[in-house]
């Protein structure tokens, strides 16, 4: 198709009349979309937006148009959150990456501890990924998936199998790159040449919705501006302005999370801090003061996983595994038992993010723990006990069949979770939430300037309704 014909499609399937930085865009894309391709340039589109500046609308209109030329489409996204808000936001399905790339070694859906990267079959695709500041390239180790190192070449590996297909990959720099890395690789055109692809860069910087009327956005746009030269701009945030932007005070803070979980529920509203240690302190005191939970797990419960599980996922036809990150709702608890020198529970949760529900023994350990998971100790703690339980093998079982039967061991593989109303904000990058709390009570004045930045813009734009700021010392605040 002619690219002017197709930039003319897009056009028309906006909501409202871009502005002349939107209007290259759209010509680029067009471009890009309809340009000859040989099979061997292996092209990719990156579009790093900033928030505000119309990405959203836009990549919606895009995938209207293709879908419009009979063009194959496909939507991926990091995480279960953030694939289900590009999907509505795109007004189209959108799968994780891990759901559409792998595949377990038997050849069926990823589902254990062993994958492999799936064939794409599509002829001249358009894969569009969004959240792609989060794609890790291995160097962290955080990374990991089913023996997998890579998710950014795997990704690559399996887009370009497929014939004559090209990728965009949509995201924002400033946010917070992914565990252990100091940039974001997939949003590096270095990084993405290094891989054979043909680049080609869009960066959108004008904000086109009303900045004197939204505080979250003009903070937003604020702590972008600062990260030119984060050592002559201090982190601060501006909130006496604006309607959506509450300083709350300790002394009101609690009155303040209960009548957001009044008017807007528990599932929209958050709170953003920097450690494990502060999220614990907030579940602990949210729980206790504003929820009125005695037990130690209630129905209603919200929970996050805190590390890849791929046992209970493999019962459950269209989930690939249950991810670090992932939300989760405790619908019926069956029983909780002491075993190993470990708590347990076995429960029915519900994963809002994929709208499945599934059996899963919990491991209650990690609950109000302030460590990232289980420590490795602990585990190994669990693993040598199971390994060497008489009520599992006799004393003649072979070492090699005891560890293969533990692969499958449901509390070896029980799910580790923790209460998910206050969580750190790597935990929260790739979601957002009409009300969202940033505690400002902890970070020391000597960390990196420009780190700050990422972690308060990363936190900020969580928010789509009602930001609070929460602990913030007087130079905070504008």
């Amino acid at each position: 198709m002619d690219p002017y014909e197709f930039a003319e499609r897009i056009f028309l399937n906006l909501p409202y009349d871009p502005n002349e930085q939107q209007i290259s865009l759209i010509a680029a894309l067009a471009r890009f979309c309809t340009a000859p391709d040989d099979g061997r340039s292996n092209p990719v589109f990156l579009l790093n937006g900033y928030a505000g500046t119309g990405k959203t609308s836009l990549t919606g209109a895009l995938v209207r148009a293709l879908r419009e030329i009979m063009l194959p489409v496909v939507l991926m996204a990091p995480t279960g959150r953030a694939a289900k808000v590009f999907g509505n936001f795109a007004g189209f399905p959108a799968s994780t990456i891990h759901r559409r790339i792998y595949r377990s070694a038997d050849g069926e859906m990823a589902g254990s501890a062993s994958v492999d990267v799936a064939e794409n079959t599509l002829v001249d695709a358009v894969f569009i990924i969004d959240e792609a500041s989060m794609i890790g390239d291995g160097s962290s180790g955080n990374d990991s998936y089913g023996g997998r190192s890579s998710l950014l070449e795997d990704l690559i590996h399996y887009v370009y199998s497929g014939d004559r297909c090209r990728m965009i990959l949509l995201g924002d720099t400033a946010q917070l790159p992914p565990v252990g890395c100091s940039v974001s690789p997939a949003m590096d055109p270095a990084v993405l040449r290094s891989y054979g692809l043909k680049v080609s860069r869009v960066v959108l910087t004008k904000v086109v919705r009303q900045e004197h009327m939204s505080g979250i956005l003009y903070n937003a746009t604020w702590l972008r501006r600062a990260m030119r030269d984060p050592a002559n701009n201090p982190m601060q945030l501006t909130a006496s302005r604006f309607a959506d932007v509450t300083v709350v005070d300790g002394v009101d803070l609690e009155d303040s999370i209960a009548s957001s979980y009044g008017d807007a529920g528990e599932a929209d509203t958050l709170v953003i801090t920097a450690s494990n240690r502060r999220a614990v302190a907030f579940n602990r005191a949210i729980r206790a003061n504003i929820l009125y939970r005695e037990e130690e797990l209630c129905r209603g419960e919200r929970l996050m996983v805190v590390k890849n599980n791929y046992l209970f996922s493999a019962r459950v036809k269209g989930l690939d595994f249950i991810a670090n990150g992932d939300m989760a709702v405790v619908e019926t608890i069956h029983g909780t038992e002491e075993i190993y020198g470990f708590r347990f529970a076995d429960v029915t949760i519900s994963l809002p993010d994929r709208d499945i529900s599934l059996d899963v023994k919990l491991l209650l350990d990690t609950l109000a723990s302030e460590a990232p998971a289980l420590e490795h100790d602990r585990f190994s703690q669990l693993y040598e006990r199971l390994l060497n339980d008489p009520d599992l093998f006799t004393p003649t079982t072979p070492m090699r069949t005891r560890m293969r039967m533990l692969r499958s061991d449901p509390y070896l593989n029980a799910l580790q979770v923790k209460y998910a109303y206050a969580v750190t904000c790597h935990k929260a990058q790739g979601g957002q939430w009409p009300n969202v709390y940033v505690d400002l009570g902890f970070m020391p004045a000597e960390s990196d300037p420009l780190e700050r930045l990422r972690w308060l813009y990363t936190a900020v734009t969580r928010a789509t309704s009602r930001l609070f700021i929460t602990g913030a010392s007087e130079d905070l605040l504008r």
